[in-house]
């Protein structure tokens, strides 16, 4: 055997024994997904309960939705900025601190004396929540073979979806059979756990070479992420559209009674699961095409609602078929990884800035298409065209980037 070929042998060897084990990724998987199915209750089980908060503290509806936009605007503006001054810390750290303040919040929230002090709360609960969701994903996509880094992220990431069938129902029964400040103490509760979970399981890590603030501010400069941002900014913002007046749709439009809007959400929920894996295992096959094509059948689906959403077997359909275009999540946040470069903390971050955008837009266009007078049913063509706006910005991210390797480098360009 020849020395080159022994020193290969031996390097991949010692590559072999330092990767985890199955055991230990798996646990290192449920500590952060115990995380995000913590975060996803918190965010989605106070929608459910606004009446309940309104009545407490004397408001109307309308505003004590005020706390929701607050939770929003923390992951918006939380993500950079944590990413950016927490470069020099390692990953493990990081997390504990982010779910530490996380569970706090949650907590603090639960006990908020007045509605002012609780949507101040709802915001600083909301700082560490891109960037736990972030670090996360490149915690788990580090743990196994570049081949499946996308599973696994998806895998953290289906504590989220996971949430919306199971936990955001049963925080919300809990909160109106006994009162709203439980659902939130629950949160608090699983907040501490992850904190356990991985302090046990997450082991320590060190700081990569070179990190710095400066050089995660370079995500900035790179096309590529603020097109790949810009996707899930907007081509997320269909999936938003049609779930955020999925109640009123069962209710008013296929005339279903009060009581199927439960088995409803369930459906959509099932279909986010269903599409977090399934779309996993595809983007780590082909991940540009998996984005396209979500994307494309995004804008299918989302008309098929619009059009037969008066039909409850159809509605039910489509409800499914919607919830599965969250399969774009971990193809995105996998994407990030790709074009981010040595700036991965705070792409991966601004990932679920763009997410929680898209909650934004895609509820506020579906609103006004309502108030205009075109019924509950037209939140589906809103949702197509926030879908196709999506493979617009794909489609000139992939023409840039081929315009970029034809020029030899960015800087040989014209502009």
């Amino acid at each position: 055997m020849s020395d080159s070929l022994l020193t290969e042998n031996t390097i991949e060897g010692r590559k072999s024994a330092l990767r985890p084990n199955g055991v230990r990724v798996a646990l290192v998987e449920l500590a952060l997904a115990v995380g995000s199915f913590g975060i996803g209750t918190g965010e989605f089980s106070i929608m459910g309960l606004l009446p309940n908060v309104a009545d407490e503290f004397a408001v109307t509806t309308p505003q004590a939705g005020y706390a929701i936009s607050a939770y929003a605007c923390g992951v918006v503006v939380g993500a950079p900025i944590i990413a950016v001054l927490a470069a020099r810390l390692p990953r493990r750290t990081l997390l504990l601190l982010l779910m530490a303040i996380f569970a706090v919040g949650n907590v603090v929230s639960a006990l908020a004396p007045t509605f002012s002090s609780f949507v101040l709360l709802r915001f600083l609960t909301g700082l560490p929540h891109g960037a736990y969701f972030g670090v996360a994903a490149l915690v788990a996509a580090s743990q196994v073979d570049f081949t499946k880094r996308t599973q696994a992220v998806a895998r953290v990431m289906t504590g989220l979806t996971v949430a919306t069938l199971l936990g955001t129902p049963i925080a919300t029964f809990f909160g109106q059979a006994m009162t709203w400040r439980l659902a939130f103490g629950a949160v608090g509760f699983l907040g501490v756990l992850t904190v356990l979970l991985i302090w046990i399981f997450l082991p320590r890590d060190r700081v990569a070479e070179g990190a710095s603030p400066l050089r995660e501010l370079g995500a900035f400069r790179r096309k590529q992420v603020w097109y790949t941002l810009g996707i899930g900014a907007i081509g997320f913002g269909g999936l938003f559209s049609v779930f955020s007046y999925i109640a009123s749709t069962t209710t008013k439009v296929a005339d279903m009674p009060e009581t199927m809007v439960p088995v409803m959400m369930a459906i959509f929920g099932s279909g986010m699961i269903t599409g977090n894996l399934v779309g996993a295992w595809f983007g780590d096959k082909n991940l540009k095409a998996t984005i396209a094509g979500t994307l494309v059948g995004g804008a299918a689906v989302m008309t098929l609602f619009w059009l037969t959403a008066s039909n409850p077997y159809m509605l039910s359909i489509s409800a499914f078929l919607a919830g599965c275009s969250v399969a774009l999540g971990p193809v995105l946040q996998t994407r990030l990884m790709d074009v981010a470069a040595d700036a991965q903390t705070l792409a991966a971050a601004l990932h679920h800035s763009a997410f929680n955008v898209a909650n934004a837009l895609g509820a506020w266009l579906g609103g006004l298409a309502i108030a205009a007078g075109y019924g509950y049913a037209s939140t589906g063509w809103v949702g197509a065209l926030l879908a196709l706006g999506g493979l617009v910005i794909f489609g000139l991210s992939l023409w840039s980037e081929k315009r970029a390797l034809a020029c030899g480098a960015p800087e040989n360009c014209p502009t």
